[in-house]
């Protein structure tokens, strides 16, 4: 297995690298944010239940905002892992390598397209709610 060249690999890399401190400083500032405008005050300033909701949703978005990020920076850490080891560009399935230009679009790649495609047609119905 034949790991990227340095010079394809160095921009992809400084890529990860700036979005990394982009989302924890994004982290940072959202839990900041919502530790000085917690969700008591929030609701302490409500006048009914419409606006109660409301505040429970934002509250809520919050969370889910973070939770992205978080896991955004864990893929950026598992991409950076993988270079480090000689892994990176590979895909996680078939072994083939990942065009260089879907790793430049999307550096945290873990799959050729197809084998991409595939997985998502096998899981796309995976944490949905069902009736």
């Amino acid at each position: 297995m034949e790991s990227l060249p340095q010079d394809e690999l160095e921009p992809i890399k400084k890529q990860l690298l700036e979005r990394r401190s982009a989302l924890l400083n994004e982290i940072r500032d959202e839990l900041k944010r919502s530790d000085e405008q917690r969700y008591i005050d929030l609701a302490g300033r409500v006048h009914d239940s419409g606006d109660e909701a409301v505040a429970d949703l934002l509250v809520d978005l919050d969370i889910a905002i973070v939770g992205q990020h978080i896991q955004e920076t864990r893929d950026i850490e598992e991409a950076l892992r993988r270079m480090k080891e000689g892994g990176y560009g590979f895909c996680e399935t078939c072994g083939e390598k990942i065009v260089l230009a879907r790793l430049q679009t999307q550096p945290t790649a873990l799959r050729c397209l197809a084998c991409q495609d595939r997985y998502e047609r096998s899981y796309a119905q995976q944490g949905r709610p069902k009736l």
